[in-house]
């Protein structure tokens, strides 16, 4: 365009005009542009047709998204912190898993890195559903009671019990953080800002997959709550910071009701109780060695009896694996091997459990931790 052709520009030179027209130009847009040719020998501008995106890909990650995270573990404390830079939750009873959202799939990974796909159909198909390219999801796989509690026996039996093969289908995940999302790793953001993600991506959630929420209060009177609705305890969490992997008290967990792992080491034969076990016998670690911490005789119904002495007589031996255990002719050793899920009341003053009660078995895959006495 020419200075000739546009009336009100009479007084500027043609150099005056010129700088003018293109600020015009990067102001108005490309249809004032295209008024006149860019180029100094006033060739047009030609551009090539973009090649389309691979529906596989719908959106290119910014960040890699990590093969596996190694989770944030909670500290055992006997009270809850307070202040208001602690935010509260419900202690899911369950399996700890990562939920993987990925373009072609999805994965299910436990706490000790094992793929669980499988097994949690239902999770996998909600997952499916959210909405969001990528992402991790950091959270709790349950089955619920007929009052909404989490049930680790039915889950446990849901999976077909100890190295089982079934699908838990009625199994659902309460989700508690989101590590990676659409591209990101948000790690290293503040729990607050993590959650506000995972409550965008969740909110309204109702099927196999939910939003393990906050509860608002003070961390003494949500404890009290708990206790109250036969809850295994809360978490309580500092809301500004960042996902760390380990146990460095971010997290903490204060428990209603007493609730850990320890290694079977035998059982107590009886020809009147259901499946031959009178009780099992247990054991702590303490260092590199196991120390007896006493029996569990209840819990367990009949079917689990009978699975539990099949596999422990195929872990029989001859002497005892721990220490100071009673060296009655009724008791059957084996190798310390099963993992129990014990829920107990309170140690008594020479190191035994009191008032235990059995939850079920622990897979070697989920990484349970065996009670370690310090």
């Amino acid at each position: 365009m020419r200075k000739s052709q546009v009336s009100g520009f009479e007084d500027l030179d043609e150099n005056q005009f010129s700088d003018m027209y293109r600020i015009a130009a990067c102001q108005k847009g490309p249809a004032y542009a295209s008024l006149e040719p860019l180029l100094a020998d006033d060739k047009p501008l030609r551009t090539r047709v973009r090649k389309p995106r691979d529906p596989a890909q719908p959106h290119l990650p910014f960040e890699p998204m990590p093969e596996r995270v190694e989770p944030c573990l909670a500290l055992l404390k006997a009270r809850p912190p307070t202040g208001p830079e602690w935010t509260y939750e419900i202690k899911w009873d369950g399996y700890r898993v990562a939920v993987h959202i990925e373009p072609q799939r999805v994965r299910v990974i436990t706490r000790g890195g094992h793929d669980w796909t499988h097994r949690f159909p239902g999770i996998v198909e909600a997952a499916k559903q959210l909405g969001v390219a990528t992402a991790i999801l950091d959270g709790e796989a349950v089955v619920l009671d007929e009052q909404g509690r989490p049930d680790f026996g039915r889950l446990q039996n849901s999976l077909g019990g100890r190295g089982g093969k079934l699908s838990a289908g009625d199994a659902m995940l309460y989700v508690f953080d989101h590590l990676y999302f659409d591209g990101h790793d948000i790690r290293s953001m503040e729990l607050s800002s993590r959650r506000f993600f995972l409550e965008s991506l969740l909110r309204g959630e109702e099927g196999a997959i939910r939003l393990s929420e906050e509860v608002d209060g003070e961390g003494s009177e949500i404890f009290k709550a708990a206790a109250d609705h036969g809850l295994e305890g809360i978490i309580a969490k500092n809301r500004d910071s960042a996902y760390r992997s380990g146990r460095f008290g971010d997290w903490v967990k204060i428990k209603c009701i007493q609730s850990d792992s320890f290694m079977i080491v035998g059982y107590e034969h009886s020809v009147s109780a259901r499946g031959g076990i009178g009780s099992l016998m247990l054991a702590a670690r303490t260092g590199n060695d196991l120390v007896y911490v006493g029996s569990v005789g209840t819990g367990f119904k009949e079917r689990d009896a009978l699975q539990l002495r099949k596999m422990l007589d195929r872990l029989k031996r001859k002497s005892p694996p721990v220490g100071h255990a009673g060296a009655r002719k009724d008791l059957v050793w084996a190798q310390p091997t099963l993992i129990a899920e014990i829920e107990y009341c309170v140690w008594t003053h020479d190191g035994k459990l009191r008032h235990a009660s059995f939850k079920g078995l622990r897979e070697a895959q989920d990484n349970a931790a065996v009670f370690s006495i310090e």
